[in-house]
C-alpha cells in the first residue's frame, strides 16, 4: 500500500451545549468524527469529512470551521434538516459526566448508504468511523457500507466512543461492532467503552477481547493515565505529558486523529501495525495531542506548530 490518498473520517458533526455549575451554557462545535477530522487537518495531513451538514446557521458554522482548519469537503452531504445537538454535563474534575443527544430528525443521522458511497473520495489512505456513526440510522448502515467498500484497500480504524444513552439495543450494537471489527485494522478504545462492552473485564483484557474480532492493534485511552497499546500478545503503557486540564471534551477524538496523522505522515499502512514500537510511538504522539486539547475549552485540538 502506498501513502497516496486522504484520511476519510465518517460520522456526525454537531454542536455540544455544555452545562457546568451555575446557569451558564456554552456551545461548541463537536461530534467525535468532526473533532478527529479537525485534529488531522491541524496536524497538516490530508483529510476529508464524510457526513451530513445542515444548511442552517449551525451547519454553516460547522462547515466554515472545517474549511478554516483545512478539512476537505468533497464528501460532505448537505441537508435542510436542523443541526444535531448534544448536551454535555461537566463534572467537578472538568471531565464530561454525561452526554444527552437531540438527534431524531436532525442532520447527522440521515446519511444514507447511497449518498455516502457516491461521496467517497477517489483515493483513501485510511477510513475512521465510530461514535454515533455506529448507532443512528440510516447513518450507521451507510458507514457499514463505506467500510465494506474500502476494507482491503484502505486502513480501517474504529473508535466506538460508546454513548449508552443512545444505544437502545446493546445486543444489536455489539453485533454491528463485531461486523465492523472483522474488517478493522486499528481499534481505539476508552476505559468507558471497555466498561460498557465488557463490564466484567479489566480494560486491557476488554481491549484484547475485541481484537479477537479482527484488529491487529488496540489503543486503550485512560484519561489522565495516558494510554496502553495492546496486541494479542503484548501491552505497553504510554505515559501522558503534564497538562492543565480545562475540560476533556474532544480529548479522545484528538487522540485518534493524532495517531492517524502520525501514521499517515510516515507513509505507513495497515501492514506496519505489526511494528509494535511504531504503534507505541504513534500513541505517545497522540497522548501529547490529547493533552493539549484538554488545556482549552471545548474540542479545540492543537495545531502542529503548537506541539
Amino acid at each position: 500500500m502506498t501513502d497516496a490518498g486522504v484520511i476519510l473520517v465518517g460520522g456526525e458533526a454537531l454542536y455540544d451545549v455544555v452545562a457546568s455549575d451555575g446557569d451558564a451554557l456554552r456551545a461548541h462545535p463537536g461530534g467525535g468524527p468532526f473533532n478527529a477530522a479537525r485534529t488531522i487537518a491541524r496536524l497538516e495531513q490530508p483529510v476529508a469529512y464524510l457526513g451530513r451538514i445542515s444548511n442552517d446557521r449551525f451547519g454553516a458554522r460547522l462547515e466554515r470551521i472545517l474549511v478554516d482548519d483545512g478539512v476537505r469537503l468533497e464528501a460532505v452531504v448537505r441537508t435542510d434538516d436542523p443541526t444535531t445537538l448534544a448536551l454535555a454535563e461537566i463534572g467537578e474534575t472538568g471531565s464530561v459526566a454525561r452526554y444527552r443527544f437531540y438527534a431524531q430528525g436532525t442532520s447527522a443521522a440521515g446519511l444514507t448508504s447511497e449518498a455516502a458511497l457516491a461521496a467517497l473520495p477517489d483515493r483513501v489512505h485510511t477510513v475512521l468511523v465510530g461514535t454515533l456513526g455506529l448507532v443512528l440510522e440510516p447513518m450507521a448502515s451507510a458507514l457499514e457500507a463505506v467500510v465494506d467498500r474500502l476494507a482491503g484497500d484502505a486502513m480501517v480504524a474504529v473508535d466506538p466512543n460508546c454513548r449508552p444513552d443512545v444505544i437502545h439495543d446493546p445486543a444489536a450494537y455489539r453485533r454491528r461492532l463485531g461486523w465492523i471489527l472483522a474488517r478493522t485494522d486499528l481499534l481505539k478504545l476508552s476505559e468507558e467503552d471497555a466498561a460498557f462492552l465488557y463490564p466484567d473485564h479489566d480494560p486491557v483484557a476488554a481491549t484484547r477481547e475485541l481484537l479477537a474480532d479482527g484488529p491487529a492493534v488496540g489503543v486503550l485511552t485512560r484519561g489522565s493515565d495516558g494510554a496502553v497499546v495492546v496486541t494479542a500478545e503484548r501491552d505497553v503503557a504510554v505515559a501522558p505529558p503534564p497538562a492543565r486540564v480545562v475540560d476533556t471534551i474532544g480529548a479522545g477524538d484528538a487522540f485518534a486523529g493524532g495517531f492517524l496523522a502520525w501514521w499517515r505522515e510516515r507513509g505507513l499502512g495497515p501492514g506496519a501495525l505489526s511494528d509494535f514500537d511504531a504503534a507505541v510511538e504513534a500513541a505517545t504522539f497522540a497522548c501529547l495531542v490529547a493533552a493539549r486539547t484538554c488545556e482549552r475549552p471545548g474540542a479545540s485540538p492543537p495545531f502542529r506548530s503548537e506541539l
